[in-house]
């Protein structure tokens, strides 16, 4: 009896405890952006990482530096991790793209 009691609360619709809260970093920059662009946050965003990251994504600027498409300092300090520990070289215009870094990062890991 206690197995037919334990399937049916597996089938039973579940809360939303696996939703991740918003970070309070992830929430300012979506104010900013909100902010400049006259734009509200809707409700169900503020409560949910992933939504959040969503909106984020479909309304921040466009990107206007040379630089926006060199690799982050995280992205390049992994790749000389793993250029070390494999002894393979990066190549120089890895440096220079940050999708051509990821590329290689995920040839090498």
């Amino acid at each position: 009896m206690s197995h037919i009691a334990r399937q049916s609360w597996f089938e039973t619709p579940s809360n939303d405890y696996h939703l991740l809260p918003v970070t309070d970093r992830q929430m300012r920059y979506a104010r900013a952006i909100a902010e400049k662009s006259a734009l509200e946050i809707p409700v169900e965003a503020q409560r949910d990482r992933k939504a959040l990251s969503d909106w984020i994504s479909t309304h921040k600027p466009a990107a206007t530096s040379q630089f926006d498409s060199y690799p982050t300092g995280k992205q390049v300090a992994f790749a000389e991790r793993i250029s070390r520990s494999k002894r393979r070289p990066i190549p120089a215009e890895c440096f220079r793209d940050k999708t051509q870094m990821s590329r290689w990062i995920d040839l090498n890991r």
